[in-house]
């Protein structure tokens, strides 16, 4: 388990990045971390991986805290958004430095590359950015970490690639037991795979919980009325509220069935309700706290 208390880390001229984060995942599951760009991210990945050292707080794995602990970090592998590698390294070479680190399964290896279409012999420095990104795929799943950090993991993947890569993820998490956190922006293919998800904003996590759960208490509905419609006039407040002519669609949290009737009451033409997906979840909860206004 990944237990965060109120973490807080800062870079230069004093300015904070992350304030006061607090976050537990719990194990085996798949973890979306999600934020604007800037909101801290991929700073609080490294802090889990124990490549960074926050001010205050602290950040422990199965109990233990992770910054200089070997053993913890033996369990724990970090995919970054642009990952290092030498000029002249192929996928092979590449292999057989992880192979001294972790443990390392070269059937596995294999299998991915073939999948990718790869070749494990040329030089990567030759290959486009999502070759790139499926060579460090095929490592990562190689390696089968108890918990896996990937930043932006989905970037440069086309849709194939992207659909062997969940089915990797899930297939380790199922199998091995694993924890995989994943920070994109590439939400619709979080919702594919994750269990849980956190928003950071401001530095802070701002909401969380289990994905399918928030989504189920999540309402959408469209409307169309013959005259004016304000959000006041609704009854009930909305995460996100727009108007096209004549229609409206909002979202809110509460009771779908009690938010329908007030609706209308409001003598709409037509009234819809809309299955609400991850990307509305997180678009109306930044909204909600002033941005994209």
């Amino acid at each position: 388990m990944i237990e965060i208390s109120n973490l807080t880390k800062s870079y230069e001229k004093g300015k904070e990045v992350l304030k006061g984060v607090s976050l537990t995942i719990p194990d085996a599951t798949v973890f979306g971390l999600v934020g604007i760009n800037g909101a801290g991210k991929s700073t609080l990945l490294r802090l889990i991986a124990g490549v960074l050292q926050g001010e205050r707080g602290q950040v422990s794995i199965d109990g233990e805290n992770v910054y200089e602990n070997e053993r913890v970090k033996a369990g724990v592998f970090f995919l970054p958004d642009d990952p290092f590698y030498t000029h002249n390294v192929s996928a092979n070479g590449l292999a057989e430095l992880y192979k001294s680190v972790y443990s390392f399964d070269v059937d596995i290896y294999k299998e991915y590359l073939e999948k990718f279409a790869l070749n494990p012999k040329a030089p990567i420095r030759n290959f486009s950015k999502g070759m790139k990104r499926q060579v460090f795929v095929a490592l990562a799943l190689a390696i089968a970490p108890k918990y896996l950090l990937l930043d932006e993991a989905f970037d440069g993947l086309d849709p194939l690639a992207r659909m062997v890569f969940k089915k990797g993820l899930i297939r380790l998490v199922e199998e091995k037991g694993a924890t995989v956190i994943i920070s994109s922006h590439s939400l619709r293919e979080l919702e594919d795979v994750c269990d849980g998800y956190g928003i950071l904003d401001h530095g802070t996590i701002t909401c969380s919980g289990e994905l399918e759960t928030d989504l189920a208490s999540l309402h959408k509905f469209q409307a169309a009325f013959d005259g004016e419609i304000t959000q006041e006039m609704l009854g009930f407040p909305c995460m996100s509220f727009s108007k096209t002519g004549r229609v409206v669609r909002l979202i809110a949290r509460g009771n779908g069935e009690e938010m329908l009737a007030k609706i209308q009451d409001l003598s709409p033409i037509f009234v819809e309700e809309i299955e609400v997906d991850f990307e509305e979840l997180f678009i109306g909860e930044v909204e909600s706290r002033g941005y994209l206004q």
